[in-house]
């Protein structure tokens, strides 16, 4: 699978891309665990069927030393014991606000999320589910195959 456009080729796309590294730099410094956002963007870049952002949150979630086991239930979280229920909250939010054509998020979800999270890691939660679905649209837009990423290589991108 060839790309069909290089977004980095645009310069307003190009501009685009490195304030969403710089909003997600902004997530990573919540006190909403690092392995646990990559897991709720690895779940995301599945349901919205982004190579791309499987291969980028699977090797990030890997390198913040999240395990293989883990890595390899998300797509069946709901059918595993490896998950807490808090884990098991903020996937169900990344998956309900993915799928907001469906019901939306329901209240059950929501008060599963503040059961277990605080205002600032709910408000990082719902950022972050915002921003990756906004970025695994882009990236299956203009088909970014996935593969090749190597764990902090955007990391030039911070402005």
């Amino acid at each position: 699978m060839e790309p069909r456009f290089n977004l980095f080729d645009s310069p307003t796309a190009a501009k685009i891309a490195k304030r969403f590294f710089s909003v997600s730099s902004v997530l990573e410094q919540s006190t909403l665990p690092k392995t646990l956002q990559e897991l709720v963007e690895l779940r995301v870049g599945q349901l919205n069927g982004c190579g791309f952002c499987v291969d980028v949150h699977t090797k990030e979630a890997a390198a913040a030393g999240e395990t293989a086991l883990r890595l390899n239930l998300v797509a069946a979280w709901r059918h595993t014991t490896v998950f807490t229920e808090a884990e098991r909250a903020a996937l169900a939010l990344a998956e309900e606000g993915t799928r907001l054509g469906d019901h939306g998020v329901s209240d059950e979800t929501w008060a599963e999320v503040r059961k277990h999270y605080d205002d600032d890691q709910v408000g990082t939660l719902v950022c972050l589910v915002a921003l990756i679905n906004a970025a695994t649209r882009m990236n299956v837009i203009v088909h970014n195959p996935g593969g090749s990423y190597e764990p902090g290589m955007f990391s030039g991108l911070q402005s």
